[in-house]
């Protein structure tokens, strides 16, 4: 009788645990359900920018070096696992915007003098023409850029 009792204990104490795993690994399941939709729309975000910034660029509503700064930094932060050699498939992309990182903005551009912002404007000018035939063609496929294609 005893006997009986406590393989009937421990098979409820068996189908507890069982009922608590399948929990803990439905919530698992759907936290990692959550964090995958917020991936994709965070890919898809940067996507439509990265599209919208090469936009703007072609249609020099956007400054090259602006735009570079801006795409760069976009390509960079997507969240793709591996990440793709964005230097090798957009080099002219990244190469104008490894010569014009140097340069401060905002508050750092702010505290120079007008004469240092001007020479400063001059050179991103002459590197920004250096390289604006360069960077067309990437304009171009970044215009359909698409995370799918990689």
């Amino acid at each position: 009788m005893l006997q009986w009792i406590l393989v009937g204990l421990g098979a409820l104490i068996i189908l507890g645990l069982g009922i608590y795993a399948g929990r803990l690994l439905f919530l698992l399941k759907a936290q990692n359900d959550r964090q995958q939709a917020a991936r994709n729309k965070r890919i898809e975000t940067i996507t439509k920018s990265i599209q919208t910034i090469a936009f703007a660029m072609e249609q020099q509503q956007c400054d090259p070096s602006e735009g570079a700064i801006r795409i760069c930094n976009l390509l960079e932060a997507l969240p793709l696992d591996p990440q793709p050699d964005f230097v090798q498939k957009y080099p002219a992309m990244f190469a104008l915007y490894a010569d014009i990182q140097h340069f401060p903005t905002h508050e750092a551009r702010q505290a120079l003098s007008k004469a240092e912002r001007r020479q400063q404007d001059t050179q991103r000018e002459q590197i920004e023409s250096d390289y604006e035939s360069k960077i067309q063609p990437e304009l171009v496929e970044l215009k359909q850029f698409d995370t799918s294609k990689l």
